[in-house]
């Protein structure tokens, strides 16, 4: 669980990041899970925009991802949100909090 002071560092990071992964009409796929698990795994934050023609909430889609990703909610602003996972080897963390 992050700190409303980490949580707020992890927002100044995801202001410079553009999104990554996509998530389109075909909503919440196995590749889309796995394009997430990768980013997070090489990245520990990934930015996520869900496209037009998906009828998804942002914020549900987030925290439902999280869960199952093992994941942090960072926040969600109109149809993009991040995600945070601090990498389990110590060595390969770019993040530190």
């Amino acid at each position: 669980m992050i700190t409303g002071k980490q949580r707020g560092e992890l927002k100044k990071i995801a202001q410079e990041l553009k999104p990554t992964v996509m998530i389109g009409k075909e909503e919440i796929t196995p590749s889309v899970i796995a394009a997430i698990e990768d980013y997070l795994a090489a990245h520990e934050i990934v930015k996520v925009q869900i496209q037009e023609g998906a009828l998804l909430d942002p914020k549900e889609t987030a925290n439902e991802l999280a869960e199952e990703l093992g994941a942090e909610f960072v926040q969600a602003i109109g149809r993009k949100f991040v995600l945070y996972r601090q990498a389990s080897d110590p060595y390969k963390r770019k993040i530190f909090l």
